[in-house]
């Protein structure tokens, strides 16, 4: 499994994590991500209003290329979840959902965090690095 990116944005779109795992991968500034995480949300909001099923929940899930996928998860407070991986990167959504189960695991349980804010918890990211890394 290569996993290239991964971004966590809070419900207003803000970028709150990301990390790249993937040495080769273009280094982009944090403005740049900042700017895709506004960007994204953005497009999520537009697509979830013009999908054709209306019970759907909603907005772009996945975006693939000849160069990457892109995996969206939407949690129910709107929290969303970004993986970016190589293109033919089977089960995607199984490792969103991990990385989701981590994030509530450490982060929503970490009682000095603050919800909406910049994610800065030392446990998430060992234990999201220990999850991604031996399967790279």
């Amino acid at each position: 499994m290569v996993i290239l990116s991964i971004l966590i944005l809070n419900k207003a779109g803000g970028l709150i994590f990301q990390r790249d795992f993937n040495e080769g991968l273009k280094k982009l500034s944090s403005n740049d991500y900042l700017v895709l995480a506004g960007t994204f949300h953005g497009v999520h909001a537009i697509t979830s209003r013009i999908s054709p099923v209306r019970d759907s929940g909603g907005g772009l899930e996945v975006l693939e290329s000849d160069r990457f996928r892109m995996q969206c998860f939407q949690t129910l407070t709107g929290t969303k979840f970004l993986i970016f991986a190589e293109p033919n990167q089977p089960n995607i959504d199984v490792v969103v959902k991990r990385v989701y189960e981590l994030y509530a695991d450490y982060v929503m349980k970490n009682p000095f965090y603050q919800i909406e804010m910049p994610i800065r918890c030392e446990a998430f990211e060992r234990n999201l690095v220990a999850y991604i890394k031996p399967k790279q």
